[in-house]
């Protein structure tokens, strides 16, 4: 994946992906991501009790209806079964993305979603207790939508927040585009 340049120069360029497991006293619960490395924002996400093929489909899903890339999008995660599973290379394919996996066993090749996991459980789950799924999914949804993705200064930003980051690329594009 770029040879590990995880610095694309606009945004629906390059996503990764990536799973985690969350504990509740109900059971597991399983968080896909989908994040844009261009504002390091999360843009699709989806947490079920069960670790399908569906999990990683509607996180990516979620993310295509959000932005609705152009095609030739590199869509990168590890090379776990969901991810390998027909039905998600198949939604690939329709939204007319590349397939980008990392090297067996290497997570270094997708070092910024296992960083956003490290965030998130370090930040916001690790000493709380959850007894509920639903509390568990609360707190996903208020971390990546309105915590990380509004208000969280992140360094690889400049120390802005993603979603306020590409607004501020946005305008600056526009105002380019405007004197040219």
């Amino acid at each position: 994946m770029f040879a590990r340049d995880f610095s694309p120069n606009g945004p629906n360029q390059a996503w990764t992906s990536d799973i985690t497991y969350l504990w509740t006293e109900e059971g597991w619960l399983y968080l896909a991501i989908v994040l844009d490395l261009f504002n390091r924002e999360v843009v699709g996400w989806s947490l079920k009790p069960r670790l399908t093929a569906d999990l990683v489909t509607e996180a990516l899903t979620m993310a295509w209806f959000r932005r609705q890339p152009a095609p030739g999008l590199l869509h990168h995660s590890d090379r776990g079964s969901q991810y390998a599973s027909h039905a998600f290379q198949d939604e690939l394919r329709e939204y007319g993305m590349t397939p980008s996996m990392s090297r067996k066993g290497n997570c270094w090749d997708n070092a910024p979603t296992e960083s956003w996991f490290n965030s998130f459980k370090n930040e916001r789950v690790f000493g709380e207790r959850f007894v509920t799924r639903k509390a568990m999914k609360a707190t996903a949804f208020e971390s990546s939508e309105v915590f990380y993705n509004r208000r969280r200064l992140h360094s690889t930003l400049g120390y802005t927040a993603p979603v306020p980051y590409l607004k501020n690329w946005r305008e600056a594009q526009q105002a380019e585009n405007q004197v040219a």
